[in-house]
């Protein structure tokens, strides 16, 4: 009669002589499993994942002859089939599915097993109790433990979840609160643009106004019915702009001759109010984009910057900075107005930061990503206006808004730099190149 001392170790040996064949017809049974269709798509790799570990558990368990041994290796066990359980939740598997597997993993075993028996009968009986218990005990550490994480796994994703539809809530309640002052600011605006239409009108129709007088007022009120209609322009454009409707057009031009002409165009209008209007940027920029939203930014910025300023003007730039990425370009808009104070510009600079953050969001899998150097700071002109009212003029809130979202349509980067006695700079960053141009989806179409 052979020693039953070494028995345990020689069942060991075969288990681990047979380990090829046994995960052979454990991946046999597993695709064979019309329930478990997470496993269809996996590499054999894969699809085996700790299961040689938790065999050599097993294994290690027939082995041991001592309790602290048996102890080591059921921890050894337990974390491997913990381990197991992560790796199926992130591979796709639902509980049902991997409860399966532990099945079929059992019964392939339970099988070489009693066939091993079989083929030995001098076997001592208490070597097979022993391994059936150490198998079963396996499996059901196995569910146990499998279960255990995906219930860890189901309630670290429901708090993410939950944090994550937190944060969604916070920034859709800060959009309406930023849309609720723009209505008001434009609420007032109109209300004031429509008073002084009434009153003018009003003037106009007394029989005693006659000659330069009438002439003077009927011209007030053709300004005032244009500043209106361009109001109510650029809320129906804010509109289209939020609801997604603004296309992005892609075409080669150059950045700098088109800005430079808008300036030209623009330049009278500054003469009129006793200010200078200078394009000192690049003579030629040639860049990919939609120039017809770059002329609209370059409009609102300008126009809001002659409003600002009483006394100097304007200076704007385009060029590839000095150092920086050559693969974008930047548009500076800097005026000589009194400047605003941190708290005026507050709720400004967190839009434009929001947009930034935006244009960043559509370009962080592309090559065409801003990455403006937060070191560098938009030059800003030394103020020649007084100290001002250190708040945001009337009326600039829809111009500037519509600025922020037509930059987060263009995947641009937006800055801003003002202080009491410095002026204004608006500073953007655009891509030069857009790999989509050939007809494919462009990233920020969709706001």
């Amino acid at each position: 009669m052979s020693d039953t001392s070494s028995q345990p170790d020689t069942l060991s040996r075969h288990l681990r002589e047979r380990r090829a064949e046994l995960l052979r017809r454990w991946r046999m049974a597993v695709r064979s499993d019309p329930e478990l269709v997470s496993s269809a798509e996996l590499p054999r790799a894969v699809l085996e994942d700790h299961i040689p570990m938790l065999l050599d558990d097993l294994e290690q368990q027939l082995e041991a002859e001592h309790p602290m041994s048996a102890m080591q290796a059921d921890l050894r066990q337990r974390e491997d089939a913990r381990e197991h359980g992560r790796q199926r939740w992130h591979q796709g598997y639902d509980l049902r599915e991997t409860m399966r597997e532990w099945g079929h993993l059992q019964a392939v075993i339970l099988e070489e097993i009693e066939r091993y028996a079989a083929e030995h009968p001098q076997l001592d009986p208490q070597v097979m109790i022993t391994a059936r218990r150490v198998l079963t005990q396996l499996c059901m550490d196995g569910n146990c433990e499998s279960a255990a994480r995906y219930m860890q796994m189901q309630q670290a994703e429901a708090a993410s979840r939950a944090r994550d539809l937190e944060s969604s809530l916070r920034a859709l309640q800060a959009l309406e609160n930023e849309r609720a002052a723009l209505l008001r600011e434009t609420a007032h605006d109109l209300r004031g643009s429509i008073g002084v239409i009434a009153n003018t009108t009003a003037l106009l129709a007394e029989p005693q106004m006659a000659g330069p007088e009438r002439e003077r007022f009927y011209s007030s009120l053709q300004q005032r019915i244009q500043a209106t209609g361009a109001l109510l322009t650029d809320l129906v454009e804010l509109a289209r702009l939020e609801a997604g409707e603004v296309p992005l057009r892609v075409e080669s031009f150059d950045a700098a001759q088109r800005v430079a002409e808008f300036c030209e165009v623009l330049r009278p209008v500054a003469a009129q109010r006793g200010l200078f209007l200078k394009y000192e940027g690049a003579a030629s920029l040639p860049v990919e984009g939609d120039a017809l939203k770059l002329q609209r930014i370059v409009q609102n910025l300008l126009v809001n910057a002659l409003q600002a300023t009483q006394r100097g003007g304007v200076v704007v730039r385009c060029e590839i900075e000095p150092g920086s990425d050559p693969q974008h370009w930047t548009l500076s808009v800097s005026d000589t107005g009194p400047g605003f104070t941190l708290q005026a510009a507050g709720e400004l600079r967190h839009a434009l930061k929001r947009a930034t953050e935006e244009a960043h969001k559509v370009h962080e899998h592309s090559e065409t990503r801003p990455h403006p150097d937060p070191r560098e700071h938009a030059p800003v002109q030394p103020a020649r206006s007084g100290p001002g009212s250190g708040t945001l003029p009337s009326g600039e809130g829809i111009g500037l808004s519509i600025v922020r979202r037509l930059c987060a349509l263009l995947g641009a980067a937006v800055e801003l730099e003002t202080a009491p006695g410095f002026g204004t700079t608006f500073r953007i960053t655009f891509p030069r190149l857009y790999p989509e141009a050939d007809g494919r989806p462009h990233p920020g179409t969709s706001l």
